[in-house]
């Protein structure tokens, strides 16, 4: 083989390699379901077909190392969308309290609705939603007056996840007054997500906000050397906090930065950009919008389409019925 073959057959590789990578980053991508939060409409071990170009196809976003957490973001491009997600759409998202991690939920509520759940029935706009098709739930409902302290909002609430709301989800150009008595554990995280900074200043130290759950870190990474960053009733010389960390209470306002400038002078915040509620079909095995809130539309990477394989990863062995599946 002469070297005008070679070269010609590297040509032809790199173009497919490159061809690949734009389809995978653009148009289509493969995913894997590691959990059940969507039995039974998608199962442990599926192998699924998303759609990036749906919502709008973007530019890469980061850099570095496959399957690594290796590497940096980068500013991106997003293309104009053929379709705006809409309630029952399977949502391929970018976790919002940890970007490196994606999820596989339902859309259950838009900009612009509000929420409700009683006794397990989901309510929007005051109408109830049923079930989805192969939707279940496991365990016997939790009582109204019982608090869970890791769902979305519960430092004021008595909620659980099985009572909850009612939550207003956010729609772009909603307009919030800043005050001593706004519900900084609603809007912080909104302005968290929308690229602001805050922090908690005082003469005796600062705290920056962030919105990475420190548990989600440890699980993820399995350092218990992160906690050491956080400041709770564990541990006082951290300085990171979570906007639903119990130690931020409204009267720590005058404390309070926004992009290196006091709170207190803001008058004012516009919403950036949309927001959904997402909740798996498997409603008591499910993380979702019920702990971590809300999901920014510019997250949402695309629609999940099929199943084009399934592993049963208690066996090993494939399930055969399981391809083809369309996820709706």
């Amino acid at each position: 083989m002469n070297k005008k073959h070679i070269l010609a057959e590297a040509k032809a590789i790199f173009f497919i390699i490159l061809s690949v990578l734009l389809i995978k980053v653009t148009i289509l991508e493969a995913y894997i379901v590691p959990t059940g939060s969507m039995e039974n409409t998608i199962m442990t071990g599926d192998f699924l077909i998303g759609s990036r170009f749906v919502y709008g196809m973007r530019t890469p976003d980061w850099l570095g190392i496959p399957y690594t957490d290796i590497g940096f973001f980068i500013p991106y491009y997003k293309f104009p969308e053929f379709k705006i997600p809409k309630t029952g759409d399977v949502l391929i998202f970018k976790y919002p309290r940890d970007k490196y991690v994606k999820y596989v939920k339902r859309c259950v509520a838009g900009p612009g609705d509000t929420i409700r759940i009683d006794q397990k029935k989901l309510f929007v706009n005051s109408q109830e939603v049923p079930m989805w098709e192969h939707g279940k739930y496991l365990g016997p409902t939790i009582d109204k007056k019982y608090k869970q302290p890791d769902i979305y909002l519960s430092s004021n609430y008595n909620i659980n996840r099985d009572n909850l709301g009612p939550i207003y989800i956010p729609k772009k150009d909603d307009v919030f007054t800043i005050h001593e008595e706004t519900n900084w554990e609603y809007l912080l995280p909104l302005m968290l997500m929308e690229g602001n900074t805050a922090t908690l200043e005082n003469q005796q130290k600062v705290y920056e906000f962030t919105l990475q759950d420190p548990n989600e870190i440890f699980r993820r990474k399995g350092k218990e050397s992160v906690f050491d960053e956080y400041f709770s009733e564990y541990n006082p010389n951290g300085k990171l906090i979570t906007p639903w960390n119990s130690a931020f209470k409204n009267e720590h306002f005058k404390y309070l930065m926004i992009n290196g400038q006091p709170a207190s002078l803001l008058k004012e915040y516009r919403i950036k950009q949309n927001y959904y509620w997402a909740m798996g079909d498997n409603r008591d095995d499910s993380l979702d919008s019920r702990y971590w809130g809300f999901v920014p539309e510019n997250n949402i990477l695309g629609e999940a389409l099929f199943a084009y394989f399934s592993l049963n990863l208690d066996t090993w062995s494939p399930r055969w019925e399981r391809i083809g599946t369309i996820i709706k």
